[in-house]
């Protein structure tokens, strides 16, 4: 588990060569603003070796955040985080690992038949109603969310993850009604609650790809004011002295600033956009997407360009996300040895200050 002393201890290791807010409070710890995403590669052998390679320098380079999945590369991108990790010469508790359950996750290969494989694996044990099942993939139901929890604890080789998400729980709303939708949020939460106070994982939070980003008239969207009243009943139903809830994650870069621009969660004050609700609720941000799979890094508008400090289109798209209120950590995937050094001398530039990240908007 990611402690304190530790992160602490590795942010005075690296902190020097990289530049003033690189590092940010997360709880009672201190991580690094860029982290290391494992979501893109084929499930191939020669995949795990490059992400085992990039995670292992990123971590002794002064990336201290890994983010991954169950359902990522079949479980393997989850498998060779813990490697990593074991591999790599940092403490484990200087660390913050995150995984996600939602997606059902395949054993190392895609199934020839996928339907039998999520029917054996998980309907016919118990372990999924099929009622709770949409797109025949998905499933945010308490049991189902407790057994991919045990299973990402086994692949990770780790006895606590640091921040565990339920994983785009907006894909129910294609098969269910917002309010039954918040309604297994609540009963998960509740599970969650009981897992932490267990000692299995520190925080959870909710990822999603549209729901905190679109507007409260959008088929997906999600009320964070609701997310976060379903949380604190949850710690009460689960008698743990507050909640456990601490995170958000979303897709935010150039082409994609809606949760910054988009005003859809109500507030004190009136709507508010998913970043500035997280800020005031005192949830942290981890941004997905930061160089849109490799297109930032490639074009983008020259009037955005211009504001933005670094000496390669990706690195300016990950300081644009980094730049935006609120955001703890932005990931970066690093699949490969090659692209860590690019992606981590990013945090050696100045992110956008809040005056200037505004002019882009105008």
């Amino acid at each position: 588990m990611a402690t304190r002393a530790a992160t602490w201890d590795y942010r005075d290791e690296h902190h020097e060569r990289f530049a003033r807010t690189y590092f940010r409070a997360f709880s009672d710890c201190v991580v690094s603003s860029i982290g290391v995403g494992t979501y893109l590669g084929n499930p191939t052998d020669a995949a795990d070796e490059g992400y085992h390679d990039a995670i292992v320098r990123a971590l002794e380079s002064g990336v201290n955040v890994v983010d991954t999945a169950i359902n990522y590369r079949n479980q393997r991108s989850e498998r060779v985080v813990g490697e990593a990790i074991a591999d790599a010469d940092v403490d484990r508790e200087a660390v913050l690992v995150a995984t996600k359950g939602g997606f059902v996750g395949f054993d190392g290969d895609r199934p020839d038949d996928p339907g039998r494989y999520v029917r054996d694996e998980y309907v016919e044990p118990g372990i999924v109603d099929r009622d709770d099942l949409a797109m025949g993939q998905h499933c945010i139901a308490p049991d189902y969310i407790d057994d991919q929890l045990d299973r990402s604890l086994a692949n990770l080789d780790l006895d606590t993850v640091d921040l565990y998400y339920v994983h785009n729980p907006e894909t129910q709303l294609g098969t269910q009604s917002r309010d039954a939708v918040y309604d297994q949020l609540e009963a998960t939460f509740t599970r969650l609650e009981e897992r932490a106070d267990e000692g299995d994982i520190r925080h959870y939070g909710v990822a999603t790809w549209e729901g905190f980003r679109v507007g409260s008239d959008h088929d997906n969207y999600l009320s964070l004011p609701e997310i976060v009243s379903r949380a604190r009943a949850a710690s009460d139903r689960a008698g743990t002295d507050s909640t456990h809830l601490r995170a958000i994650q979303l897709p935010f870069n150039i082409y994609m600033a809606d949760a910054f621009t988009v005003d859809s969660h109500e507030g004190a004050e009136g709507p508010q956009s998913a970043l500035w609700f997280a800020n005031d609720a005192g949830l942290d941000v981890f941004t997905s997407a930061s160089i849109m799979q490799g297109k930032l890094a490639a074009e983008m508008p020259g009037e955005v360009e211009a504001k933005l400090d670094g000496d390669t289109r990706a690195q300016r798209a990950i300081n644009f996300a980094r730049s935006a209120p609120g955001v703890t950590s932005s990931l970066v995937g690093m699949g490969s040895p090659d692209h860590v050094a690019e992606n981590v001398d990013a945090g050696t530039f100045e992110p956008l200050g809040a005056d200037a990240f505004d002019t882009v908007f105008e």
